[in-house]
């Protein structure tokens, strides 16, 4: 078997990433790495600092993937020990240390998450404090001295931080530092990360080169824009999906997503042909195709790969029934009311967070935007007769199923 690289799996290794550093690299490693017999050591690093992942996350995760499907190993590094500090990427302030029972719970959540994209027979989990806690002080000097100051002030969150008095605390000048060890530790021969990691990617790179090792391949992913259409996905901006996520939740948030970014989902979110998604996109702009056409593809197609298959063609039929027939969603959360209660509109909006102030529930129902049981609530004053396993709805998405107490 010849040692030479297919073009078709560099371009599905490059496929919706923002950057390779360095392309040249990653083909004559895939080279030398097939012509050894052996698999790539592919790293990609979380720092579980949030118990859940969502399509944020799972770029990276199916970049993993695409690599474990070449027959690599993914090696994930769950940053139990640079956890405690916090990666300062982007941040205008430290971040608050974890204690390390909140990293092991998260991790925990973490690595059961993963197997809905990784390969198991193919995924190594480390934890970074087995190399990192053994460190001695001198160890740590000797891993310091391979920087200078003015190096790690590049990067900008520190430059704007140092440009403004705003606190540097010298700890987190070695986050940068310990993830570049992770890689030395690692001997790893490619690294996964978004584009906020590049300073810390480019890092990794010198300090294996410093301790005499080949720099590894970066493979840098662009962030994914979350529902609004305008910042990275987060939880802590409401902006996300979650891959445990319900299949009905799941298409009804990517169904929100603003049309400017359907390309860019197509790409990161799914496993749909380059070349398919590029004509999606021009059949869009030509007015050949409909936003809300490509979008239900992109939804049914997201909710397969984390749901299996079929599941996506279900959850499509259950948001047209809600949304294009004015039917009622399969699930929907409940609400339990003590026997006897009674209340006006406003009152059950509320006790039933379906608003969030007594003025949104008014709004709410003023708008015609609230019905019970298929009929509509005009008062916001009213007394409504109520039933076990009513149906209240506020405005287009939220429901409520009404459980009374006996």
């Amino acid at each position: 078997m010849g040692t030479a690289v297919r073009q078709t799996d560099l371009d599905l290794l490059c496929r919706g990433t923002e950057r390779v550093v360095a392309p040249s690299e990653l083909e004559a490693r895939l080279a030398r790495a097939r012509a050894e017999g052996r698999p790539l050591r592919v790293k990609l690093g979380l720092d579980p600092t949030a118990p859940d992942l969502h399509l944020g996350h799972a770029v990276l995760l199916r970049k993993a993937r695409d690599f474990q499907d070449l027959g690599h190993e993914v090696h994930l590094v769950i940053g139990d020990f640079t956890g405690r500090i916090g990666d300062p990427s982007g941040k205008t302030e430290a971040r608050k240390q974890l204690s390390a029972a909140d990293v092991a719970a998260n991790a925990a959540t973490y690595v059961r998450q993963l197997h809905r994209i990784l390969d198991p027979a193919r995924l190594i989990v480390r934890f970074n404090s087995e190399w990192l806690e053994p460190l001695t002080f001198s160890d740590v000097l000797g891993l310091a001295s391979r920087v200078t100051v003015a190096r790690l002030l590049e990067r900008d969150d520190f430059a704007s931080r140092f440009r403004e008095s705003r606190p540097i605390h010298l700890h987190e000048f070695f986050y940068a530092l310990m993830q570049g060890y992770d890689s030395v530790a690692l001997r790893a021969d490619v690294e996964l990360g978004g584009s906020d990691q590049t300073f810390n990617l480019m890092m990794a790179r010198e300090v294996q080169r410093d301790y005499g090792q080949e720099p590894e391949i970066a493979v840098i992913a662009p962030l994914l824009v979350g529902t609004d259409g305008a910042q990275k996905m987060s939880k802590s901006l409401g902006n996300y999906i979650g891959i445990d996520e319900s299949p009905d939740a799941m298409f009804g948030k990517l169904m929100s997503v603003p049309d400017i970014r359907i390309r860019e989902y197509l790409l990161l979110c799914t496993r749909m042909p380059s070349a398919d998604v590029e004509a999606a996109v021009a059949d869009m702009a030509s007015g050949a195709a409909n936003p809300r056409d490509v979008k239900l593809r992109l939804a049914s197609a997201v909710v397969d790969l984390y749901h299996g298959a079929g599941e996506g063609d279900r959850a499509r039929e259950a948001f047209l029934a809600v949304f294009s027939r004015g039917g009622l969603p399969p699930e929907m959360p409940e609400c339990a009311l003590p026997a006897g209660w009674q209340g006006s509109a406003v009152d059950l909006l509320c006790l039933a967070g379906l608003a969030a102030s007594r003025a949104e529930a008014r709004r709410l129902v003023n708008q015609g935007g609230v019905d019970l049981d298929g009929v509509r609530v005009t008062d916001p004053a009213a007394r409504l007769a109520l039933r076990d396993g009513a149906a209240l709805r506020a405005g287009k998405r939220a429901f409520r199923r009404l459980r009374l107490g006996s």
